[in-house]
C-alpha cells in the first residue's frame, strides 16, 4: 500500500511539474463581467478544442472511435437527437409516429434540409444510408439494428415507414443514426473515398481544413436548418496528452477541455481562473475496464479471470487515479439507472483468494522466484492502452503492481491513438486492454457482446462468446416494456460478472472547463454540449478565425 501510495504521490508531482504548481493561466485571461456582456447573442469568433487522436473516418458507419464520431456530429443530422433530457426528439425528420405496439414507424422528414452542395436532402437518403447499413460488404459495426427491419418503404419524397416483425427496443434509436448523401456516395468505394476526409454533410459546421496530426477546421454552415450556429469556426488540434492540453489551456491556446480529478480539485481555482473559466461536473456516460483477449491461453480458465478480478482494488483506483471523482463500475451500465443491477455485488478484494484460484488453475511458483509458472510457461503478459490518457496508463500501473504481488509479471504499453485502435483494438492484437465505453440510455449492448461481433473490425473485440449471452441479448432487445426487460438485462450482467470477460474498473466523473467568454452553457443530464450551436461568444472577447 505505501508503494502505491508513494506511486501516485509521485505521478502526482510530475503532472503538477508538468502544469505548473496550481497558479493562474501563464497568460491571464480576464474574467468576464456580467454587466459588460451585450444584451443577445453575437455570431462570430472561434473555439478551440483539443482531441487525443486524429478522427479515423468521417463516414459514420466506418468509425468506431469515439473522436471521429465527436466530429461527425457537427458535420451531419439524424431523423432524431437527444435533448437536454436525454428524451428522443425530432431533428431532421419534422414529425413521426409509432403504432401497432412499436411494429411500424412512420417519419416524416423536414423540407428545408440541405447538403453542402446544395442537393436536398430527402428520405432517398435514408433509404440509401439504411440500404447501406445492411450491405454485407459494408465494413460497419453497427449494422445489426438495421438488419431486423422487415420492411422500409417510401411513402413520399420526404415520406418513409419501417415495419418490424416483432417490436423492436431500439427502433427509435436506430433511426437516431446519420443520414448520408445518396448523390455523393452511391457509386464510391468507402474505403477509398475523398468523403472520409472531406464529408459532405447537412449538419452545423462543414470541414474547412484538415492538417493531418496538427488540427482541423470546422466553419458554421450558413444554411443549417435550425438556423446557422453562432460561432463561426470550431478548431480542433490533435494533442495527444492531456498534461500538454492543461499547458495549453492555461497558455490561453485552448478554450476547453475535459480536465483529470488532480487538474479540476487542485490547479484550476483562484486568481486567473476564478471567473475566467466555468467549471462542470457530473458522473459521466461511460465505463473503464480492463478486457482479456479470449485467444490468448492464460484467459480462456475462468479461474484466471476471476483470480485477476480479486486482485485489483476498485477503490484505491477510484481515490488514487480519480481523487475520488467517479465510481468504481460492477457491470456495463451506469450507476443509479434502471437497467444497473443493483443485487450483484462487486468482486471482493482479496489477493488469498486469487492465489488460491490460480493454483487451482495451475498456476505455482515452481522455483521459488516470486512469478507463477504452469507446464514451464511463466505467467507475464502485457497490458495495452492508449497514450495521453493518464488515467489508464495510471490505472495500469496500479494494476501492474497489484498483480505483481500475486506472481503475475505485467508489462504495460501505449500506443498513439489512431494506430491504437486500426492496429490492435480493430485487429484483435493485445493481451489485456485498458479501454472505456460510452454507456448509451438504453440497455441493449448487443453491438459489443453478442459473439456476431467477435470479428474484426467488430466491437467484440476481445473476441468473447457466450450462447446463453447471445440468447438473452436477443430476447432484450425484442422487448419493449421496461419491466419485462429488467430480468434479462438483469441476468447479462450476472454472466458478465460470473464469467468475468472484463475487469470493470470505473465510472469516472466528466469534468469539463471552459472560457468564461463562451455563453449560454447550460449544463443539464444530458451534459452542457447538447445546445452547442446556440453557444456564443461576445464580439468583444471574440478568438479571430
Amino acid at each position: 500500500m505505501r508503494f502505491i501510495n508513494l506511486l501516485i504521490m509521485v505521478v502526482g508531482l510530475a503532472l503538477l511539474a508538468g502544469c505548473g504548481d496550481g497558479d493562474g493561466p501563464a497568460t491571464p485571461i480576464k474574467p468576464v463581467i456580467v454587466a459588460d456582456l451585450p444584451a443577445g447573442p453575437e455570431f462570430g469568433g472561434s473555439i478551440v478544442e483539443p482531441l487525443l487522436g486524429e478522427p479515423s473516418n468521417l463516414i459514420p458507419p466506418l468509425a468506431t472511435d469515439s473522436t471521429s464520431h465527436a466530429v461527425a456530429k457537427q458535420v451531419y443530422v439524424s431523423l432524431l437527437k437527444y435533448d437536454k433530457d436525454i428524451n428522443l426528439v425530432p431533428y431532421a425528420a419534422e414529425s413521426f409516429e409509432v403504432l401497432n405496439d412499436g411494429k411500424l414507424l412512420k417519419f416524416k422528414l423536414r423540407e428545408d434540409i440541405f447538403w453542402f452542395d446544395g442537393h436536398q436532402l430527402t428520405a432517398e437518403d435514408v433509404e440509401f444510408t439504411y440500404k447501406l447499413m445492411i450491405d454485407p460488404e459494408t465494413p460497419t459495426a453497427y449494422a445489426e439494428n438495421f438488419k431486423v427491419v422487415k420492411r422500409f418503404g417510401l411513402t413520399g419524397r420526404f415520406s418513409f415507414e419501417v415495419e418490424y416483425e416483432r417490436p423492436f427496443a431500439k427502433a427509435l434509436v436506430t433511426w437516431a443514426m446519420d443520414i448520408l448523401p445518396k448523390h455523393a456516395l452511391e457509386n464510391e468505394d468507402l474505403l477509398n473515398t475523398k468523403y472520409s476526409r472531406d464529408p459532405l454533410g447537412a449538419g452545423p459546421y462543414k470541414v474547412k481544413e484538415w492538417v493531418p496530426g496538427s488540427q482541423m477546421v470546422l466553419e458554421a454552415n450558413p444554411d443549417f436548418f435550425e438556423g446557422k450556429p453562432y460561432i463561426e469556426q470550431i478548431v480542433y488540434r490533435m494533442i495527444p496528452d492531456l498534461s500538454t492540453q492543461f499547458l495549453e489551456l492555461k497558455a490561453g491556446n485552448l478554450d476547453s477541455m475535459n480536465l483529470t480529478p488532480l487538474q479540476y480539485l487542485y490547479q484550476t481555482s483562484g486568481p486567473g481562473w476564478d471567473g475566467s473559466f466555468q467549471k462542470f461536473e457530473h458522473l459521466s456516460f461511460g465505463y473503464t475496464f480492463l478486457g482479456f483477449n479470449f485467444k490468448h491461453p492464460f484467459f480462456k480458465d475462468v479461474r484466471v479471470r476471476r483470480a485477476i478480478d480479486h486482485a485489483i482494488d476498485r477503490r484505491e483506483i477510484v481515490k488514487g487515479v480519480l481523487y475520488g471523482l467517479g465510481e468504481a463500475a460492477n457491470g456495463p451500465y451506469k450507476p443509479g439507472t434502471w437497467q444497473y443491477n443493483d443485487e450483484i455485488k462487486p468482486r471482493a478484494y482479496e489477493l488469498e483468494t486469487a492465489r488460491k484460484l490460480l493454483a487451482e488453475a495451475g498456476w505455482i511458483d515452481t522455483d521459488g522466484d516470486g512469478l507463477l509458472d504452469k507446464d514451464g510457461v511463466p505467467f507475464v503478459f502485457s497490458i495495452l492502452t492508449n497514450q495521453g490518457n493518464t488515467q489508464r496508463i495510471k490505472t495500469g500501473v496500479i494494476i501492474q503492481q497489484r498483480l505483481k504481488d500475486i506472481g503475475i509479471k505485467v508489462e504495460l504499453r501505449t500506443v498513439e491513438w489512431a494506430a491504437f485502435i486500426k492496429e490492435f483494438v480493430d485487429k484483435g492484437r493485445f493481451d489485456t486492454i485498458i479501454l472505456g465505453w460510452n454507456i448509451l440510455q438504453d440497455p441493449d449492448i448487443f453491438s459489443v457482446w453478442h459473439s456476431s461481433q467477435a470479428v474484426e473490425r467488430g466491437l467484440n473485440f476481445t473476441r468473447y462468446i457466450n450462447p446463453e449471452l447471445d440468447d438473452l441479448l436477443e430476447r432484450g432487445r425484442r422487448l419493449v416494456i421496461q419491466k419485462k426487460r429488467k430480468p434479462i438485462y438483469d441476468a447479462v450482467q450476472r454472466i458478465l460478472h460470473e464469467d468475468v470477460p472484463y475487469c470493470f474498473l470505473y465510472v469516472p466523473k466528466s469534468l469539463p472547463i471552459v472560457q468564461a467568454r463562451v455563453q449560454n452553457i447550460k449544463a443539464a443530464p444530458a451534459g452542457i454540449s447538447y445546445n452547442f450551436t446556440k453557444w456564443w461568444i461576445p464580439k468583444s472577447l471574440q478568438r479571430q478565425p
